[in-house]
């Protein structure tokens, strides 16, 4: 056996930690980018339904005015009022804001650029990862709520931690028929599965939402309780200022109301890229080779830029869909979870399992 050469492994060990910071730079500056102008898009998409300008003062097109409002946050006085409980008041908006950022690690966003796959952790059980992170949000809101020590942010945080436990059991189950039509819970394996069109119309792409009736209703679940999960309307109970003057954020100013804000942008990203990765295709697109992993710098860019296209398209049926949609009442939105969802969501998955045991009999 020849000897192994030290200084090959630490060139290697260098060169993962070099790339992984990297793609973890890159990463979070792409959030954040997002997370800033997906606001703007929001306000100038808000003025454009109720015949308004929105945004037109800072920068052309008041494009300047994401940047203006984050100075605004982090130079405005940050006011702790003194009947809060101060621990858990100060560290729930870091636990509203973290999850996002961690999930980061397990999405896709491109194939390759040279030797390097374009996701941070390219885990087997990425999805599962993806869901347990994701549930540690609540936590952050129900603190709020708690630490504010005060009946609105605590109406607003139990609420919040009734609806989203709720609508995580639906989401999870939600996603368990693409795991079963894919035979594996690792996300660019996932991504891969779709490539190419679908069989029984070669007109489409093979993306799971087109591939069969049952993955198309998991889609339709999945994006609904993503919606429920990430508090927008109509399922933004949790602020509802109409009742709650705003809810679990009510105590908060400057920074702190800030990673609020950014928190429920963050999420809203995370669960568009993972409606892409799951059902719309990931990086793939059935035209001139694209759903093949890039052989080509310019290939891998190109996979970055489809992701983040499709992306944002989910994004804007999230911005739509809030100013266009009156609010549930909370019963309503549990009899929706519960009554309706949950076991619409079990018979797809019974459903998928069945069909998929029959078609390997065949």
């Amino acid at each position: 056996m020849p000897e192994s050469n030290p200084r090959h492994f630490d060139t290697m060990a260098s060169d993962f930690v070099i790339f992984t910071l990297a793609k973890v730079g890159a990463a979070f500056a792409v959030l954040m980018f997002f997370v800033a102008y997906v606001v703007w898009v929001e306000r100038r998409l808000s003025a454009a339904i109720q015949d308004r300008l929105g945004p037109n003062r800072v920068g052309p097109f008041g494009l300047g005015q994401p940047i203006a409002d984050a100075v605004k946050a982090f130079l405005k006085e940050d006011v702790v009022p003194a009947h809060v409980r101060k621990v858990w008041y100060c560290l729930a908006p870091a636990l509203v804001m973290l999850p996002a950022i961690l999930n980061l690690a397990i999405i896709p966003f491109g194939s390759k650029l040279g030797s390097q796959p374009m996701v941070i952790a390219d885990l087997n059980v990425g999805i599962l990862y993806a869901l347990g992170i994701g549930s540690l949000s609540v936590y952050g809101i129900a603190l709020a709520g708690y630490g504010s020590n005060s009946k609105y942010p605590l109406l607003g945080g139990l609420r919040s931690c009734a609806q989203l436990i709720s609508y995580e059991i639906t989401l999870a189950i939600s996603v368990v028929p693409v795991f079963l039509w894919a035979g594996d819970l690792n996300l660019s394996c996932i991504i891969q599965r779709q490539a190419g069109t679908a069989p029984w119309l070669p007109l489409l792409p093979n993306w799971f939402v087109f591939q069969s009736p049952l993955t198309a209703l998991a889609f339709v679940i999945f994006l609904v309780a993503a919606f429920a999960e990430t508090n927008r309307t109509p399922f933004d109970l949790p602020e509802a200022e109409q009742e709650l003057a705003g809810g679990y954020n009510v105590e908060y100013s400057s920074i702190k109301f800030a990673l609020f804000f950014m928190g429920e942008y963050a999420h809203m990203i995370l669960a568009s890229a993972m409606l892409t990765t799951l059902f719309l295709g990931g990086w793939t697109l059935p035209i001139a080779g694209l759903d093949r992993p890039a052989t080509t710098l310019a290939a891998g860019l190109a996979h970055i830029a489809i992701f983040l296209i499709k992306l944002v398209a989910c994004m804007l049926v999230f911005l739509w869909v809030r100013w266009m949609w009156p609010r549930f009442r909370y019963d309503q939105l549990m009899d929706l979870s519960w009554r309706r969802l949950l076991p619409l969501a079990l018979v797809n998955t019974l459903l998928t399992a069945t069909w998929l045991w029959f078609r390997s009999l065949v």
